[in-house]
């Protein structure tokens, strides 16, 4: 069993920045590969970006490349998504999530492949 929780949500303008946490616990956080999605109201969800088992290899949406970081620190157990230029576009519900098979340069992109979700964290962007 995993344990996922999403922090670091708010209410930002257009242009602003927040960073988002998800701690985790339940088992080796270092085994595996992790992933932000979101959920915007009446859309499926999405990747946002993924990030290997070591940190070595990253994924990022088109819609987020240039804006959006993600890393992770494996002796926190805590992975991050360092959002910044946000757009309204970017209103969603953010969750992380934990897939516990692959390879070590795994970088799964579909909601299936991921075995564990966090609660999720609300952004909003106001134009």
């Amino acid at each position: 069993q995993v344990q996922l929780v999403e922090s670091g949500g708010g209410f930002v303008q257009t242009g602003g920045s927040l960073r988002l946490s998800c701690a985790a616990s339940g088992r080796t956080f270092s085994s595996y590969a992790m992933g932000w999605f979101r959920q915007a109201p009446g859309k499926e969800r999405e990747v946002v970006a993924v990030i290997t088992r070591n940190g070595i290899t990253t994924y990022y949406a088109d819609s987020v490349k240039g804006r959006f970081t993600i890393s992770r620190d494996n002796a926190k157990n805590t992975v991050y998504l360092q959002m910044n230029d946000l757009k309204p576009g970017d209103t969603a519900v953010y969750y992380c999530a934990v897939a516990l098979s692959g390879s070590l340069y795994y970088t799964p992109q579909a909601t299936n492949e991921y075995d564990y979700w966090g609660q999720g964290t609300q952004v909003t962007v106001s134009s």
